[in-house]
């Protein structure tokens, strides 16, 4: 789960570095050539049908860095059926038909989708769970299978690598006059267009391809409404994860959605096309929302980690943002706390292993050993530019659990903090291993008699329920309609 956090508290926890695997890495790809109902037993794939080509090298060679940074691939049949379905339609009309393509989809909560060259096509379970129907993720597929076909990939990394060129050159030659300067920036400013062209260019191809498909056309902007919706929410971290949202890496200015408009009405009025939505909520129908067993799952103001199986509350009024890396919360007053864990076989004191010299301006002289919750632990105090610090740390065989809270300097509110973290962290029972369940997307029809409000009290949210369901304010559930609620049942 992500939330909007400070931008300054997190960086001074980031002067204290860390490292913790939460989430496992699991592998499986669909590949896709043309649409079937019977899988080939010799499938063109997109390794076989580029082997010699230099743009699928490239993309085969990015593939495990990708997969590594989203938590690794989403392994479910139905899901993977479904995405195939509708790349397979779109490759049919696409600018190149013969292009094979790999797509995956990802173990992420976030919203995103994006290719690399050689026809290696991502989206993520994230952006599955927020549209609606199969046009608004053919919408988003067939933006990124035009940056396939129009070579963008290639294109940029071509571009990149003149702008930094020439930022080379005018550094030695300008040193660091203000000439040097406006050719760097000049250079920025050239790469950064050039990047929204890529990005109006796809749009076009995109929108084309949908209608030709025979998809809503006006789903690429109805969709790029949801992603927008979907960034004000905050669902995603925009200091954290933005590396990890589509609209960080695709542009969205306002005229944007309007362009995609204009672009669908070469097909006709709006209601023209299929918009796939039965099928398409019959495929997500359980689909896991949000955080997976492997990272562990943020409940109200607690982390509970099943696999660990270890468990800590926040202070009220704290947000946990769960992150690959770490899991961090951010409250009132400038406080911050990240958790992590690192692998220590070498039993060493935790007195000693905190003095082992990865805490920046450590009080040596307050390093405490203790124990929390029966298990062995130790604290100490550092201090690092504007900041305090209180560091805890807790072990369970060869595993050491750290808790590192920051303020401002001299701030009241650390010691108070800190205390609250340590006395709420335990190891889970068999008992509540067993019963915690993660989230999933479940289709509900509405009966008479349903609103919007008694529909969204099953998830508690009523915010969440009106972005996964696309409802401007106002609008009203119809009886037979088939919506979206996320429950752990």
């Amino acid at each position: 789960m992500t939330a909007p956090g400070r931008r300054t508290p997190r960086l001074a926890l980031a002067v204290l570095g860390a490292a913790l695997l939460l989430s496992g890495c699991q592998t499986l790809g669909v590949d896709v050539y043309e649409p079937s109902l019977k899988p080939s037993d010799a499938p063109q794939t997109a390794e076989k049908a580029g082997a010699s080509d230099p743009r699928t090298r490239i993309g085969a060679d990015q593939h495990p860095r990708i997969i590594a940074s989203y938590g690794g691939e989403f392994r479910d049949a139905k899901t993977e059926r479904l995405v195939a379905r509708i790349v397979g339609a779109l490759t049919l009309v696409s600018e190149n038909p013969q292009q094979a393509y790999r797509i995956t989809v990802l173990n992420s909560p976030a919203v995103n989708a994006f290719a690399l060259p050689g026809g290696y096509l991502y989206v993520t379970r994230g952006l599955l769970a927020l549209a609606n129907d199969a046009s608004e993720v053919a919408a988003v597929l067939s933006h990124e299978m035009a940056h396939v076909t129009a070579n963008h990939g290639i294109e940029r990394q071509r571009r990149e690598q003149e702008v930094e060129l020439a930022g080379q050159v005018a550094e030695e030659l300008f040193s660091d006059s203000l000439a040097g300067r406006q050719v760097l920036a000049r250079g920025k400013l050239s790469l950064a267009a050039f990047s929204r062209n890529q990005e109006l260019q796809a749009d076009v191809i995109g929108v084309r391809m949908l209608g030709e498909a025979g998809y809503d056309p006006f789903a690429a902007a109805r969709f790029l409404e949801s992603m927008n919706a979907n960034q004000r929410f905050g669902a995603v971290d925009p200091e954290a994860d933005a590396s990890l949202d589509f609209l960080a890496s695709h542009p969205n200015p306002p005229q944007r959605v309007e362009l995609a408009k204009n672009h669908a009405r070469a097909f006709g009025q709006e209601g023209v096309g299929d918009r796939g939505r039965d099928y398409y909520l019959d495929g997500i129908d359980g689909l896991l929302f949000g955080d997976s067993p492997n990272e562990g799952y943020v409940r109200g103001n607690e982390f509970l980690h099943p696999v660990l199986g270890v468990r800590f509350a926040v202070p009220e009024g704290f947000r946990i943002d769960n992150q690959a890396e770490a899991v961090l919360a951010t409250g009132p007053r400038d406080l911050a706390i990240r958790f992590d864990g690192v692998t220590d076989k070498s039993r060493q004191s935790l007195a000693t292993y905190i003095a082992s010299g990865w805490v920046t301006g450590l009080d040596e002289s307050s390093i405490r050993q203790t124990r929390i919750g029966g298990l062995p632990a130790a604290t100490a105090k550092a201090s690092a530019d504007k900041w305090d610090f209180d560091i805890t740390v807790i072990r369970i065989k060869d595993r050491i659990y750290r808790f590192l809270t920051a303020a401002p300097r001299g701030s009241s509110d650390l010691a108070a903090t800190a205390s609250i973290i340590r006395s709420g962290f335990r190891k889970m029972s068999s008992s509540e291993i067993k019963a915690l369940k993660p989230l999933r997307i479940r289709i509900v029809t509405a009966s008479a008699g349903d609103t919007l409000t008694s529909l969204s009290a099953r998830m508690r949210k009523v915010e969440l329920f009106r972005l996964l369901n696309a409802l401007s304010p106002g609008q009203t559930i119809k009886p037979g309609q088939r919506i979206k609620i996320v429950t752990d049942q």
